[in-house]
């Protein structure tokens, strides 16, 4: 045991785990003096009106997924890792954000997408309505549905678009623009007889008919927008993939139907499609690519899929053909789907991925008038540690020193619970027996389950651009999108735009002096 531990402090202290300039304590101070003097600019605030607001929503992307991300995306340039940036970490403010549901501590994400995008804490599995909604109950959402901030930006005369890896009516997206009872109702195949019988919509319908007029929508889920058994336009053969709708309606020519006069609407399902319009002629756009959520970016075939980041550059360059400027939402939401199949490589390259479409968003705005918010909904109980030393791999092994486990080495990214329990002949499994860097490893969990759970903790909120201050310290989760409307002036909060479009250094008077 005792050899054991003095090999553990050799490579912990190693020389060649340390690069060259780390050595010199000149280089620690340079680097903090640096980052002093950017503090020291802050203290000039961006008091523009956000003429754009983006917010990207990391679905399940807890602290320490970014800190994990931010590891990968330097191994990926061939680098150590923990010294890296991602484009995230270069926003100037930081806050928490606290996730809890009304009617639950650890929240689930229709609950936590009603609060960042309507402003309103919810039940879990409740979108777009108020606390007094009962999950499941149709008859109790009369009256209790509440507007998001992409309705909140249309109103303001603003173009507004929805980019998701998942199916565009799963929990974040359908917060922008539906009210339902339950988060799965994506068509009205998955909806209960009583629910149809008491006049509820399914999500799919209310994306066609509650704001016609977004401009873009581009995602998954091809399969609810088309009559049951409709055989799928890539997946003609796969039974799976087939439509779902009991109504018989093609919701896609209905989102056609619905488009005024004389405006272009394009739905295209595939990759080479979309990157191929003259966006200058068209109005609306409709990309769902598809039958359910999008592949994993590992697994995406890049002829017929297109990145999160090439979504975005389209959506962002379609948007800004508004004068007026524009909202749009960007979800990363697969890294939510890798954590609770416990395949931590699956969820960490999809955050990596959204980081990327973070850094193109950076390029194609400004934030003297671009306000840019990064958050995620909530946590997982995922985690990595184990003393491992510099620059290790980030889906790499430990060896353990311990004979508590027989001294067996263990992975440094393990899970609180999940599908990745295993005991093979009465002990913990050896992962030296497996290929543990496998995209579809399913790292080892303290607990059995099926899926993974949600964690509780706050999660991050970065901000940069037109007031982006406002986003400071620890905030209830619904506060963001009232900060975000008060910096574009949209909403109802408003007293303070009433001088036409002057930087209102005026506005936080009011705050400065509470």
């Amino acid at each position: 045991m005792k050899a054991l531990l003095l090999l553990l402090l050799a490579q912990l202290c190693s020389p060649s785990l340390v690069p060259e300039r780390e050595k010199d304590p000149e280089y620690w101070r340079g680097q903090a003096q640096e980052t002093l003097r950017d503090a020291l600019r802050l203290q000039r605030l961006n008091q523009n009106v956000a003429k754009n607001l983006i917010l990207f929503l990391g679905d399940g992307m807890g602290v320490s997924t970014v800190t994990a991300a931010r590891i990968l995306k330097g191994q990926l340039q061939n680098r150590k890792g923990e010294e890296s940036l991602l484009e995230m970490d270069k926003f100037p403010y930081v806050a928490l954000a606290k996730t809890y549901n009304t009617n639950a501590q650890v929240p689930d994400s229709a609950g936590t997408a009603t609060a960042y995008l309507c402003g309103v804490k919810a039940n879990e599995g409740t979108v777009g309505v108020s606390a007094g909604v009962t999950r499941d109950r149709c008859n109790t959402t009369k009256g209790q549905e509440v507007t998001s901030i992409l309705r909140w930006a249309k109103d303001g005369g603003k173009a507004v678009g929805i980019v998701t890896t998942t199916r565009v009516t799963h929990a974040t997206p359908s917060a922008a623009y539906a009210h339902s009872a339950n988060r799965d109702w994506y068509s009205d195949g998955e909806m209960p007889p009583d629910a149809l019988e008491g006049g509820c919509k399914d999500i799919a319908r209310q994306l066609v008919e509650n704001i016609p007029d977004i401009e873009v929508i581009l995602g998954g889920g091809r399969k609810y927008m088309f009559p049951k058994n409709a055989s799928d336009v890539e997946y003609p053969h796969e039974d799976k993939h087939r439509g779902t709708r009991l109504d018989r309606r093609d919701l896609v020519q209905a989102w056609h139907d619905v488009k005024p006069p004389g405006k272009v609407a394009k739905y295209v399902w595939h990759r080479r499609d979309l990157l191929a319009l003259n966006l200058s002629r068209v109005d609306f756009l409709l990309g769902l690519f598809e039958p359910g959520d999008m592949v994993y970016e590992l697994d995406r075939n890049n002829e017929t899929d297109p990145s999160l980041t090439e979504m975005v550059a389209v959506a962002i360059r379609m948007l800004q053909k508004n004068p007026r400027g524009f909202f749009l939402l960007v979800e990363g939401g697969r890294i939510d789907h890798g954590h609770h199949e416990g395949k931590a490589k699956q969820a960490l390259h999809e955050a990596v991925e959204l980081d990327r479409a973070i850094g193109l968003a950076t390029r194609l705005t400004s934030p003297q008038d671009t306000l840019s918010v990064v958050t995620a909904d909530h946590s997982h109980v995922f985690t990595f540690g184990g003393y491992t030393p510099r620059g290790n791999p980030i889906f790499g092994e430990r060896e353990n020193v311990s004979a508590v486990d027989f001294g067996k080495p263990f992975t440094s990214i393990l899970y609180g619970n999940g599908p990745g329990y295993k005991i093979v002949a009465g002990e913990r499994e050896n992962v030296s027996a497996v290929d543990f860097a496998h995209a579809n490893y399913q790292a080892q969990s303290a607990v059995p389950l099926r899926q993974e759970t949600h964690g509780g903790e706050d999660v991050a909120v970065f901000a940069r651009g037109p007031m982006d201050h406002l986003l400071h310290g620890v905030h209830e989760q619904n506060y963001i999108p009232h900060a975000m409307a008060y910096a574009a002036c949209i909403g109802s909060n408003r007293a303070h735009c009433n001088a036409a479009a002057r930087p209102a250094v005026t506005v936080l008077l009011p705050f400065l002096a509470l």
